[in-house]
C-alpha cells in the first residue's frame, strides 16, 4: 500500500505522495484510480532533496486522465508547504516541467513565483505566427497564455450564465490548440475578478485552478483591464487568490489546507477510454 497525505489549495484537491520513500510502478494508473475513488484533482509525486539551501523538490503532477501537467499553482502551493513540514523551511525551490519555482511558506499561506507568462504562439502553443487575442472561438473572445500551461481566457459579463460543462470542450479541443488548453472564463468585479476554469487533464470544472488565476490577471493586464503592475483578486468557486504582477515574474499567494492522509493500492488497473 502507498501512503498518501490529502492537501487542497482553495479547494482545488491533491494527494501527495513521498516520491523518494514509496515507488509507484505505474503513475497514471495511480492516478486515475485514486482521483476517480477520491474525487480529487491531481496526484503530486514529491522527491525531496533536504541537503540543499533552500530544500528543494521535483514536483510531478499526475492528473485524473493518467497524463501529467507541466505546472500547477496550487498544486506548488500545497507542494511548497507539505515540503515545508518535513524541512522547517519557510522557503522550498520545485523543480517542475515548467522550470524551478520559488515558493514562500507563511503558515497555511503560501506564494509561488510562477514564471513569465508567454503569449507567444510558440510557446502556448497556438497555430499561427502571432499571438491569439480576442480571437472569436466557440463563440467566446479567447486570449492564449501560458502561465506553466496554456490557458484559453475569455472575459464574459457573468461567469455563473456559462453552460462550462457545454461551452468549454469546444474551446479546449480547437484546432488554434495543437496540444489542447484549458478553458478559463472571468468575470469583472467591482474588487477583482470571479474565474472559472475547466481543467485539461481533469477534463471538467475544477473549484480553484492557479495557473488560470494567473492567466485572468495577466490576460486582464493586457488588455487595459488592470494596470500591468498592479496587484489582482481573482476568485475561483473555491476561495481568493492573489497574483502580484509587479515584476519580472508573477506570484500566486493563496491559503493552504492540510486534510488527512491515507493509503491506496500502489497497482491499480489502468483504466481506458473505450
Amino acid at each position: 500500500m502507498i501512503p498518501y497525505d490529502l492537501y487542497h489549495g482553495t479547494s482545488n484537491d491533491f494527494a501527495i505522495v513521498d516520491a523518494n520513500a514509496q515507488h509507484v510502478p505505474d503513475r497514471g494508473a495511480f492516478a486515475q484510480s485514486l482521483c476517480a475513488d477520491l474525487g480529487i484533482d491531481g496526484v503530486l509525486f514529491l522527491a525531496v532533496n533536504d541537503a540543499t539551501e533552500p530544500p528543494r523538490a521535483v514536483m510531478t503532477l499526475v492528473q485524473p486522465d493518467g497524463g501529467t501537467a507541466a505546472m500547477c499553482g496550487n498544486g506548488a502551493r500545497c507542494a511548497a508547504r507539505w515540503v515545508a513540514a518535513r524541512t522547517d523551511a519557510d522557503e522550498v525551490m520545485l523543480d517542475t516541467q515548467a522550470g524551478t519555482r520559488r515558493t514562500v511558506v507563511d503558515g497555511d499561506d503560501v506564494a509561488v513565483e510562477m514564471g513569465a507568462p508567454a503569449f507567444d504562439p510558440a510557446a502556448v502553443p497556438v497555430t499561427g505566427d502571432a499571438p491569439l487575442i480576442r480571437e472569436d472561438i466557440a463563440g467566446y473572445p479567447v486570449t492564449a497564455v501560458n502561465t506553466g500551461v496554456p490557458h484559453a481566457v475569455a472575459f464574459v459579463d457573468d461567469v455563473d450564465a456559462v453552460d462550462i460543462d457545454a461551452d468549454a470542450p469546444p474551446i479546449r479541443h480547437h484546432d488554434r490548440f495543437p496540444e489542447g488548453a484549458n478553458a478559463t472564463f472571468a468575470e469583472a468585479t467591482e474588487t477583482g475578478f470571479r474565474q472559472r476554469t475547466f481543467e485539461r487533464g481533469v477534463e471538467g470544472e475544477t473549484q480553484s485552478c492557479g495557473t488560470g488565476a494567473v492567466a485572468v490577471a495577466v490576460v486582464a493586464a493586457r488588455e487595459g483591464r488592470v494596470p500591468e503592475n498592479a496587484t489582482v483578486s481573482v476568485s475561483p468557486p473555491g476561495g481568493t487568490l492573489t497574483i502580484d504582477l509587479d515584476g519580472d515574474t508573477a506570484v500566486l499567494h493563496g491559503p493552504t489546507t492540510v486534510v488527512g492522509d491515507g493509503e491506496a493500492d500502489a497497482t491499480p488497473a489502468r483504466q481506458v477510454d473505450t
